[in-house]
């Protein structure tokens, strides 16, 4: 990660920097893993794949963990769409993504394997899956199929901390929540969906930032911080899209919703429907399924 972002991450707790769609160690080289680690994340993806098949569904909202957020509460930092079918593979994911070399957002579609695996701690991960109620999940799958509408859904400009009832920037999470916002109402434009959105209730949980970032950011290609209202930067607070924000609106909004979380961890793979969130360390608590690794 390059001087200024890395002084970004530290200003703001790395909590937004992380909240959009950059690859997690920013835009740096991935770490190799050993035989052993790719086991367990292919382990723990084939795990994901069996509940995602069982489902019958015919898409679902996909989370997964990538920097370590839990001292500021969080887990999740990236959301994008799980696709039954329609990619290259079954339970392929789209998702919106910071192209770094292009220094601009693309859509990319990926193997379910490869976006399990896009965290930072290889031997600890975390995935949340919402299954939602198939009248919301059929009309998702196939607004997120349609180039046409997804692209047209896609903003120019990129910011991790983008705020969620503005056009002018986006993040990954945003898009999903746009796209979603379309599958329901039939609209191909973010003016529509984001008001849709709002009328709805979806409120992202403000997130505080020091002032140090705010002059950090300027030197930040994908922080910006001219799309937020002043009241909440005179706070010290911006409003971004984040993973847990989607779940929060779509569980309320659509309450047969499945949530199902999994992690990989010293105890094997861990799943857990409902309830609380999978503790920290990825330890198991009764009632968790778990799959011992071999």
């Amino acid at each position: 990660m390059a001087a200024w972002a890395a002084a970004a991450a530290l200003a703001f707790g790395t909590t937004v920097a992380q909240a959009g769609s950059l690859p997690p160690r920013g835009c740096d080289r991935p770490v190799a893993t050993t035989a052993t680690q790719q086991d367990g994340l292919l382990r723990f993806t084939a795990a994901i794949r069996d509940v995602l098949a069982a489902s019958g569904a015919p898409a679902a909202l996909i989370a997964r963990s990538g920097t370590d957020l839990s001292r500021f509460g969080l887990r999740y930092s990236h959301a994008a769409v799980a696709l039954a079918e329609g990619l290259d593979t079954p339970w392929a994911v789209r998702q919106l993504y910071y192209a770094c070399e292009e220094g601009a957002p693309r859509l990319f579609d990926q193997g379910l394997a490869g976006f399990v695996s896009g965290s930072d701690d290889v031997d600890l991960g975390y995935v949340s899956l919402l299954l939602l109620p198939s009248e919301v999940a059929a009309p998702l799958a196939a607004t997120a199929l349609d180039k046409g509408v997804a692209l047209g859904l896609l903003n120019a400009r990129y910011s991790a901390n983008a705020y969620p009832f503005s056009t002018l920037y986006q993040n990954c999470n945003q898009w999903v929540a746009e796209l979603l916002a379309a599958a329901v109402t039939g609209t191909s434009a973010r003016s529509d969906a984001q008001a849709w959105l709002q009328r709805e209730g979806y409120a992202p949980e403000p997130v505080r930032v020091s002032p140090l970032l705010m002059l950090v950011g300027r030197f930040v290609p994908w922080l910006h911080f001219d799309d937020h209202p002043a009241d909440l930067l005179t706070a010290n607070t911006v409003q971004t899209s984040l993973p847990d924000s989607l779940e929060a609106f779509a569980l309320k909004r659509w309450p047969a919703a499945r949530r199902i979380e999994f992690c990989h961890g010293p105890q094997g793979v861990l799943m857990r429907e409902g309830g609380a969130p999978l503790p920290a360390g990825c330890m198991a608590q009764e009632g968790d399924r778990v799959t011992a690794p071999d």
